[in-house]
């Protein structure tokens, strides 16, 4: 199974307010060291085809903005299963 690349677009992205990850032991107020994950929305081209495919990111990635290039990988044989270079 080879792994391919392409380069996708962001077209959507949300912020899960309902995922609050704490990364303080001690808080002073409930959004003191809150962090959230989001979720994308990647849009990208195999063989003519184009597929548009959600992926969440956890809180420590870096969210890519509206409009970013990211590079999609895939295998040939189902192009729908995708990892992302954040």
């Amino acid at each position: 199974m080879s792994t391919e690349k392409t380069i996708g677009t962001v077209i959507k992205v949300y912020q899960c307010w309902w995922i609050k990850v704490n990364t303080k032991p001690i808080r002073a107020h409930a959004w003191d060291g809150a962090m959230f994950p989001h979720i994308i929305t990647i849009q990208y081209e195999v063989d003519g085809q184009t597929y548009t495919k959600k992926k969440f990111l956890h809180y420590n990635v870096p969210c890519p903005t509206v409009n970013s290039k990211l590079y999609v990988y895939y295998t040939q044989e189902k192009p729908t299963k995708i990892s992302l270079r954040v």
